[in-house]
């Protein structure tokens, strides 16, 4: 999707469909811009009161353009943004179909929400049909966005597009079933990813023997189970930067049955989701290459399927970590920390100068936080409110949750350093704790997104949350250090 940003109609005159987006106090800016006659008649003809997402035809009404439609935003000046994300999403639905090009007037928004409105437009626009014998027949190509007074600039822009080709990407791999995305296909999806920026990102793949090589046994204990084999991908951006990198660490189990601690058979079809913190990770990596943004970034992927089987982990066994740590497994679904702490531990040769993980780690997030929020855990409070603001600024949210040593004793075993489980309480923040002791070397934080990498139901499929967040965040680093 391509977007523009202009100051009048006229500017875009090739767009067959112009929507004027119109504050329910202020209908007469629209009708003194665009020289609507006889509005208040329509206006009182229709009853139309300009209430959220409310339109009202214009039929031969604007001269500049035939087809002009109103769509009401109430009060414009008290719009929240995941209004605003439904009325991208409500405007794109009903576009798509029928126009290759449309122009939108957003002058009614305050200029701080135009980019968060372009953001929701690229977003409202996506649309997966991989598998589909038939496939969706959408024409729209471009949005022309037109503002008398803007904040919206190329640059902007160019963030925008970056994060829609991330997001796109981390969208189409968690929606790809688990016997076709596998770990062997993430390696390939990332080499691919470096061949076409040969110049911006260096890959490195490492297989279960160089792993157990390196006592990497935590990681194996999960992927042993299963006949496709474990890998951990790494993606150096701008790999000759002096600067030390921001090292991004996604869970990438790219199929979880839970292992011998079997899952419920219902909805186990969505468990081809908890490689979404590594979609994320890939496509964060994507945005970067094409906004070419200066910043060093490392890319890490913990890629495994976690599977039942006679060469599967049991309940019990203990094995010893990267780190040199024991761990009690005490239960096998509890594998996304196992292949996250020896891959934390792994990416210490790259002298990171922070680490953030990004895992779809725990259900007890969910239940904390619903699909709204992302978990966000971390001991730094100058990173945490680096995070937040990020997060604010791209409409990607998180919320702080706790990751203090008055937990840790919950992970305490008999038998070995760390028991996986903490116990039924405060699940995520025992999962939070337990990766904390790998990454006592270095500044972190850890995203929990559980509830937010894919959505259930009607709308089923992944949200390719929280690349927004991600690309943001290392924006904003990015323009601190220059």
């Amino acid at each position: 999707m391509k977007l523009t940003i202009n100051t009048s109609f006229q500017e875009n005159a090739s767009s067959p469909c112009l929507l004027i987006l119109v504050d329910s106090e202020q209908l007469q800016k629209a009708s003194t811009t665009y020289q609507i006659n006889d509005l208040n008649s329509l206006v009182e003809a229709a009853q139309f009161k300009a209430s959220l997402s409310e339109s009202l035809a214009l039929i031969g009404k604007v001269a500049a353009c035939t087809n002009t439609t109103l769509i009401g935003l109430d009060k414009a000046a008290e719009i929240q943004p995941a209004k605003l994300a439904k009325i991208a999403q409500t405007i794109i639905k009903a576009s798509q179909k029928k126009f290759k090009q449309i122009s939108i007037d957003i002058s009614a928004l305050a200029p701080e929400q135009h980019y968060l409105f372009a953001l929701a437009l690229t977003q409202a626009s996506y649309a997966f049909d991989e598998y589909k014998s038939k496939k969706n027949e959408f024409v729209l190509e471009e949005i022309h966005l037109i503002a008398d007074n803007s904040t919206l600039n190329l640059q902007q822009l160019s963030l925008i597009h970056a994060v829609q080709s991330g997001q796109n990407l981390a969208r189409d791999l968690g929606n790809r079933p688990g016997n076709i995305c596998f770990p062997e296909y993430l390696a390939e999806q990332a080499q691919a990813l470096a061949a076409q920026y040969p110049d911006l990102l260096k890959v490195t793949v490492i297989n279960e023997q160089q792993m157990a090589d390196l006592g990497m046994n935590a990681f194996l204990a999960v992927s042993k189970g299963s006949d496709r084999p474990g890998r951990v991908i790494t993606l150096e951006y701008k790999a000759h930067t002096e600067q030390a990198p921001v090292v991004l660490v996604g869970k990438g189990v790219t199929f979880d049955t839970g292992g011998i601690s079997l899952k419920p058979g219902l909805g186990m079809d969505e468990m081809k989701f908890d490689m979404c913190g590594a979609a994320s990770v890939l496509g964060t990596m994507r945005a970067l290459c094409e906004a070419k943004l200066p910043i060093h970034v490392v890319g890490a992927i913990a890629a495994a399927e976690n599977m039942p089987s006679g060469h599967a982990t049991r309940p019990g066994d203990i094995v010893t970590s990267m780190s040199g740590q024991t761990i009690e497994i005490l239960n096998t679904d509890a594998e996304g920390r196992l292949v996250l702490c020896d891959t934390l531990t792994y990416i210490q040769r790259f002298n990171p100068a922070l680490v953030i993980d990004i895992a779809t780690l725990t259900g007890a997030c969910v239940v904390a936080l619903g699909s709204v929020l992302s978990g966000l855990f971390t001991p730094d409070d100058e990173l945490a409110a680096e995070i937040s603001a990020a997060g604010q600024a791209s409409f990607d949210r998180v919320w702080r949750m706790p990751v203090i040593e008055d937990y840790q004793e919950q992970l305490d075993s008999p038998f070995a350093d760390i028991a996986n489980i903490g116990g039924p309480k405060a699940g995520s923040v025992t999962a939070a704790c337990f990766l904390q002791r790998f990454t006592r070397e270095y500044r972190w934080a850890h995203l929990d997104v559980a509830g937010t990498a894919w959505n259930s139901g009607t709308a089923k499929g992944a949200t390719g949350r929280p690349v927004p967040l991600l690309v943001q965040f290392l924006a904003n680093r990015a323009q601190s250090n220059g």
